[in-house]
């Protein structure tokens, strides 16, 4: 089973578009895909068109109870609309998780824990992060194979990205082995000079780390948003949703999955 966080310190990146454009081409390959909204704003539970504050149970649940069954994990991932994607609802509650566990032994690994009981139900994981360092981004980047950092070609968001990679630094020293991420440039229009020199700037700074293409400025995310459809499914031919196809594709030929 793949588990793959998608995360940058800094918000409006496209963290949750990517999540839900790489989530949308997987489910066309036929993967088994179940999505985890980490965030407390839950902006990817709403895009699947559900309420976080009306749900019995969500990611909440799996922090406050770390001994679930593997039958009420599966519980708490809900079916959406679209054929092989369930997702674990984010809710407001999570944002009470650093001050409720912080000092609790193994905090980090709560996460990983669970998803190791539903590796036979799931082909990948994507996991939604908050902007911010804290339990939830600590759990999801530990449980994870690989990390995608969206990054917005603004020169703004390159201070996000600098808070990232020393995040990565920091916690280094407390996973087996470093993190295996890719920075993806987002949002990137390239009518802009702007758009144009920070996306040479991120090049420049992070070299091979950084995906050789780009996700390009795309209107229509904001009706697949506005439909709660994922842009695969509902404009599979837009440059940007053809953009994370072929993102999907890279990374799954680099884990070495037939695509």
């Amino acid at each position: 089973m793949l588990v793959w966080s998608v995360a940058n310190q800094k918000g409006g990146v496209g963290k949750t578009t990517t999540c839900v454009g790489l989530a949308g081409w997987m489910s066309l390959k036929g993967m088994k895909v179940l999505l985890i909204d980490t965030d407390p704003h839950a902006s990817l539970t709403n895009y699947f068109d559900y309420d976080s504050d009306a749900q019995e149970h969500t990611l909440f649940d799996v922090f406050l109870n770390t001994g679930l069954s593997r039958e009420e994990l599966l519980a708490s991932a809900l079916d959406t609309k679209y054929e092989n994607i369930r997702i674990i609802p984010g809710s407001i509650a999570l944002s009470t998780l650093d001050r409720t566990l912080g000092s609790m032994q193994g905090v980090g690994h709560i996460l990983g824990n669970a998803l190791k009981k539903l590796e036979n139900d799931f082909d990948a994981v994507l996991i939604d992060c908050p902007p911010v360092l804290g339990v939830l981004m600590v759990n999801a980047l530990a449980a994870s194979s690989r990390i995608v950092v969206p990054t917005q070609t603004e020169f703004l968001a390159l201070k996000g990205l600098e808070r990232m990679m020393k995040t990565f630094e920091i916690l280094h020293s407390t996973v087996e082995e470093p993190f295996n991420y890719i920075i993806v440039p987002t949002m990137y229009d390239r009518r802009t000079n702007a758009s144009i020199e920070s996306l040479q700037t991120i090049r420049r700074q992070y070299g091979d780390k950084v995906w050789k293409h780009y996700i390009p400025v795309d209107t229509k995310f904001r009706d697949s948003s506005s439909q709660h459809v994922p842009p695969a499914l509902l404009i599979p031919d837009s440059r940007g949703s053809r953009a994370y196809s072929f993102l999907l594709d890279n990374l799954l030929e680099s884990e070495g999955v037939k695509s």
